[in-house]
Formats: C-alpha cells, sequence, structure tokens
C-alpha cells in the first residue's frame, strides 16, 4: 500500500468520539462507513442532519459527505476495511469500573463477521480500562475459532483527547497521536490514515481553521498497556490542576486575594503552564469524573492508592458547595428564595450535562426550599429528560431567568452571558445577589450596575 493510498475505514459508533473522528477522516480523502444500531440517528446522519451538538459538525457533515456513509449494519462495512475504529460508549459500574459491555459486543461482531483477506486493524478509541487491547483480541479470536476461520488482524490503542466543545480543532490539529500497538504494520497503517493530520497536508476545513503559528504534532508510538494508561494519566493530571487551583481559591477568598492574579502568576512558569487554572465551581463532563473513578478503581485492583486523584475528586465534590455557601451568607435564608441558574451544561459549547455542577447545586437548592429557575442556550431539553422529576422554571431568556430573583448564580461560561442588559436585568431582580461560579464577569462592572457580585477566589 502506498504512503499516500487512502485507506477503507469503518468507524463503530457514532458517538460524540465515533462522529467526530469518522467526518475528520472522511474530510481528509478516507473511505469511512459509519454503523450504529439506532436507526433513527442513521437516518438523520444519512439526511445530512448532525445528531450531537458541537461546533462545526453539523458543516463537516456537508464538507465530508462524498466520502462517508452511515449504516445501522456491521456487515455492510466489514466488506474489505483497512481500518476498524471502535468508538462505542464506555460508561461508568456504580464501583468506579469501567463496563465494556458495548466494547465487547463490537469485538463479537467483527469476530462474527470479519472474512479472509488483507490484514485489518482494530483500533480502540474508546476510552478504556488497561487490558483492553488485549481483551478485545481476545474475544475477536474466539469468534473466529468459533466459525473456522481464520483472519490476519492486529489491535491498536489509538486514545483520543478531544474537548467538548472544541473536538474539531483538537483532532485536525492535536498536540500528540498516540498509537499503541505490538505489532509495527498496525502502528504504520494507523500512521498512515493520520499522515495528512501529522503532516498538515490537507486544505483546513471551514469549520476548523488552522491556528496561526500551530506546529507538527508529535507521534507517539507505544505499547497498548501504556497508550491506555496515557489516556487515564491525561485526563487524572488535569482533573488534580483544576482541582489544585479551585482550592486556592477558597483559600483566595479567606484571606482577601485574587485567583485570577495568582493563576496568572503560577501559569507563567513554564513548567506549569496557563492551562486548566481557571478557578470556578468544579470540573465535570463525560470523561474527568467517570476517567479518575476509573483509573483510582484499577489502582486498588493492584493494591495501589492513587492519593493524590483521589484528592482531587474530594476537593471538586467539595467545590460545588461553595456556590451553596455564598448564596447563604449574601442571602442568611435559602428557603422561600427564587434562584436563577444561568448555564446548565458542564462547559461551554456543549449540551453534555453529565456531572454538570448545575446537577449538584440545583438538587441542593431544591431540599433547601429554594423556587429554582434556569436558562441555557442549548441544554435545557437535555436537562429537562434527564431530572424530570423536579420542579423548575425553564427561562427562555436571561432576562426571564433574573425577573424576581433573589440571586443568580452562573455555571456554565457561556459568552452569551456577556452580552447581557446587566443594568436592566438588575432592575427586574428583587435581590442583585451575582455568584459567579466561572469567574466569567467583571466585578467591578457588575457592582457598578448594582449586583453583589461574588466570584470564585476574587472579588
Amino acid at each position: 500500500m502506498k504512503p499516500d493510498e487512502k485507506l477503507a475505514i469503518a468507524v463503530i459508533g457514532t458517538g460524540y468520539v465515533g462522529l467526530t473522528t469518522g467526518l475528520a477522516l472522511a474530510y481528509l480523502g478516507h473511505r469511512v462507513t459509519c454503523v450504529d444500531k439506532n436507526e433513527a440517528i442513521v437516518e438523520k446522519l444519512n439526511a445530512g442532519e448532525a445528531t450531537i451538538y458541537e461546533p462545526g459538525v453539523q458543516e463537516l457533515l456537508a464538507e465530508s459527505a462524498e466520502n462517508i456513509a452511515f449504516t445501522g449494519s456491521m456487515a455492510g462495512c466489514l466488506h474489505n476495511p483497512d481500518i476498524i475504529i471502535i468508538a462505542v460508549g464506555t460508561p461508568a459500574k456504580l464501583n468506579g469500573d469501567t463496563d465494556l459491555c458495548f466494547v465487547e459486543a463490537a469485538a463479537r461482531e467483527v469476530g462474527a463477521l470479519l472474512a479472509p483477506g488483507k490484514p485489518v486493524v482494530l483500533v480502540n478509541k474508546s476510552t478504556v480500562p488497561i487490558g483492553t487491547a488485549r481483551r478485545v483480541e481476545t474475544v475477536v479470536k474466539e469468534e473466529l475459532a468459533k466459525r473456522g476461520v481464520s483472519c490476519r488482524f492486529s489491535v491498536a490503542s489509538n486514545p483520543e483527547f478531544l474537548r467538548e466543545g472544541a473536538a474539531l480543532h483538537d483532532t485536525f490539529y492535536p498536540d500528540r497521536i498516540v498509537v499503541g500497538a505490538e505489532d509495527v504494520g498496525a502502528a504504520n497503517l494507523v500512521r498512515q490514515m493520520y499522515a495528512p493530520i501529522l503532516e498538515q497536508s490537507f486544505t483546513p476545513p471551514k469549520a476548523a481553521p488552522r491556528p496561526e503559528g500551530y506546529a507538527l504534532p508529535a507521534l507517539v508510538t507505544t505499547s497498548p498497556t501504556s497508550a491506555e494508561l496515557i489516556k487515564y494519566a491525561a485526563n487524572a493530571f488535569l482533573a488534580m490542576k483544576i482541582s489544585f487551583i479551585n482550592e486556592f481559591a477558597v483559600l483566595s477568598d479567606r484571606v482577601g486575594a485574587d485567583i485570577r492574579e495568582v493563576a496568572r502568576g503560577i501559569g507563567l512558569d513554564r513548567r506549569i503552564g496557563p492551562g486548566f487554572l481557571n478557578a470556578g465551581a468544579g470540573w465535570g463532563g463525560s470523561c474527568f469524573p467517570k476517567d479518575t473513578r476509573s483509573i483510582l478503581f484499577t489502582a486498588r485492583q493492584y493494591n495501589h492508592d492513587l492519593l493524590l486523584v483521589g484528592a482531587a475528586v474530594e476537593a471538586n465534590c467539595r467545590q460545588r458547595k461553595t456556590v451553596i455557601e455564598k448564596l447563604q451568607a449574601a442571602l442568611k435564608v435559602i428557603r422561600g428564595s427564587t434562584i436563577g441558574i444561568l448555564g446548565l451544561s458542564f462547559k461551554a459549547n456543549t449540551d453534555d450535562i453529565r456531572d454538570s455542577a448545575a446537577i449538584d447545586v440545583i438538587r441542593e437548592l431544591l431540599e433547601m426550599g429554594a423556587r429554582v429557575r434556569v436558562y441555557d442556550p442549548v441544554a435545557m431539553e437535555k436537562y429537562r429528560q434527564g431530572f424530570p422529576e423536579q420542579d423548575l422554571f425553564y427561562a427562555a431568556s436571561v432576562a426571564e431567568a433574573a425577573r424576581e430573583a433573589d440571586a443568580l448564580v452562573l455555571l456554565t461560561d457561556w459568552e452569551e452571558f456577556l452580552h447581557q442588559p446587566w443594568r436592566r436585568i438588575a432592575g427586574e431582580m428583587r435581590a442583585k445577589v451575582f455568584i459567579d461560579g466561572r469567574n466569567l464577569m467583571r466585578g467591578d462592572e457588575m457592582r457598578r450596575w448594582g449586583y453583589q457580585y461574588m466570584g470564585i477566589g476574587c472579588q
């Protein structure tokens, strides 16, 4: 196979990672077939309609249309692929372990359908515990043995490092691409799949322009076990970094420092760096909470305690309570108060509410007897579906959430919140308490407009 030859790629799963990866690879010129068991999702994608909320995905669907197809049957995409990417969900179990039922089901189906022919590489793209590459290889071999079929295949680990809200940027312009494989041929084929990204030889899509001054990404080739651990170590470290600055934010409040200045002061140290030093109401989403619990579970299986990771998780839980404490300090009595919540998703530019700070804050406020009004630009329907039992008022705007409210609590850093008529909104509130759980607003301006403003670690 020529180094610049385009590959036939099957992507199993069209969730956040699968769809983003499939579209990017199709845009690069590979022939991609995405498979999903949910026929409704397949129909929408074939009609050119994005099924996830992620900036640029709708546009990339149109730009990649000639190289990508969507199907509900795996049999339709395993005729003669070069690479099969497993990008299915890996939900958390109650004990913190990762549930691999969807990964193993995909591996079984691959083994039941794979036909003799050219070698194929199975790529684990889902975030999976250590040893999963070996487990997938075993499952496929068992299914092939049942059929009495001999196929040449290898398994590689290729973890994703995508940020929700910036997934296309992170796919086309990554810091590094990690490939874990025991077989050199498999590693080389995965490298060929990513060659346009590694060399930046493609014309940037309109939805994801190339950043000015972007340097070529590194390719890290290693063992599957190391690749699997790299993913967990990266997320655990970033979670610890956020929890670290949040702990200092609490101390900043008590001693009168400004955590934004503290973060800038330490972030200028190249050994530390400025990323993930934004204090707030804590981290959430689909990755950090699940992955920190999973690696803690794995470490315990090997009779080892990851004390720093455990402390980061504990600090994050405690950070959610700082919002309630600030409300109590300002209002004295929560029961009977009307609180407006601004932002339900765990971060801006996504409708993902998984482990969002809003979940804990709203639950606590309702238990304390508050009336809660909520507003989010895109995540309200997901929240309504996830918590139908909660008695909430879903506002159509920031102004409606604030009307007759005693306090506003900002929990998601949507840019929309920066461009509100805050002076007029203040006049419609009963009291003018504003808790900025993301340090998004300028405190001096909010106070000038009449708000009793409180940030996290800053005034």
